[in-house]
């Protein structure tokens, strides 16, 4: 199958560039398509995905995308598996966000936008993942064979142990992988991207996780659940503190799992928690260029003080 045949038949011709831009953990293939004048984005599943979860995640982005909550849709490809979206440029987020003055436009861009996912029809078909058990096994992948500093299995121990708090709220529509990454700000919308771990949970799990990646304080989270809910609450709701421990130590999780695949050695025997560097410290030498998560390293230390943030949140 080539690429192109995956495009409408309008963006196909001799002038069409296809060019890879990144592998999910699906297995899937993102590209940038540059075709009429315009780029897009091409996205074919792995061929090992069956065609009814492809179907449902597919039809929760096209009702997402309706909603103006992801890119605009142009073209599904049932038979390959592939879906052509909208290329929308970034105005980034963080900035908008690490920006005193429009900090609280940023915070109530996200809340508002959650919300509005959260409100998408749930699919009558869609069972909720357990993400307890994705943890417990990924977490159990990372150990055989692969040296870990002790404080990590702390922290993981520390969020199975613990039995979840009833959220009290029924199940929404959740993106599930709410970070920066997946966080496009055209300048006026909020809009989401890659969806492939989209379904069924409780809503503050979207808020707890966009919550850790912005290291957000207390008081500006009753703000993200304010826009969200409409109502500021007295005190983090008890789901929420430990949905912010649980999404840091499955995000550091998968990281050191990502780290491993490209090559990392593991634990030299000298990590610490007090002699991990702090996701605000991890961020910041992401922004200046002296990491990548790209790189088998950079994966590395993002995931230790991913996990080191969830060890630090009550």
């Amino acid at each position: 199958m080539s690429l192109e045949e995956c495009l409408p038949a309008s963006l196909r011709g001799g002038e069409t560039s296809i060019t890879r831009v990144a592998a999910g953990l699906s297995g899937a293939g993102v590209y940038r398509v540059e075709a009429a004048g315009r780029t897009f984005v091409l996205k074919v599943a792995a061929a090992t995905e069956p065609m009814d979860e492809w179907r449902r995640r597919a039809g929760i982005q096209e009702r997402a995308a309706q909603a103006g909550l992801a890119p605009a849709i142009v073209h599904i490809d049932e038979t390959r598996r592939a879906l052509v979206s909208a290329f929308v440029v970034d105005r980034s987020l963080p900035m908008l966000f690490g920006n005193p003055a429009t900090r609280a436009r940023a915070v109530g861009e996200l809340g508002g936008m959650l919300r509005r996912v959260h409100d998408l029809p749930l699919a009558p078909e869609a069972g909720a993942r357990d993400l307890r058990q994705l943890l417990a096994e990924v977490w159990a992948g990372v150990r055989a064979g692969f040296a870990v500093p002790a404080f990590a299995g702390d922290v993981v121990g520390r969020v199975l142990a613990e039995p979840p708090p009833p959220s009290e709220r029924p199940l929404v529509t959740s993106h599930n992988d709410v970070n920066p990454t997946n966080l496009v700000w055209d300048g006026e919308r909020l809009l989401l991207v890659d969806w492939d771990a989209a379904g069924p949970n409780e809503p503050f799990y979207d808020l707890a996780a966009i919550a850790v990646f912005f290291r957000m304080d207390d008081e500006t989270c009753k703000a993200l659940l304010a826009a969200h809910d409409g109502a500021a609450p007295a005190t983090l709701p008890a789901r929420f503190a430990y949905d912010r421990r649980f999404v840091a130590a499955l995000c550091g999780t998968m990281f050191l799992h990502l780290a491993r695949l490209a090559g990392h050695g593991g634990a030299g025997g000298e990590e610490t928690l007090a002699s991990t560097a702090s996701l605000a410290e991890i961020h910041a030498a992401m922004r200046t260029g002296a990491l990548s998560v790209a790189a088998a390293d950079g994966r590395w230390r993002f995931g230790l003080a991913l996990l080191k943030e969830s060890a630090s949140l009550t």
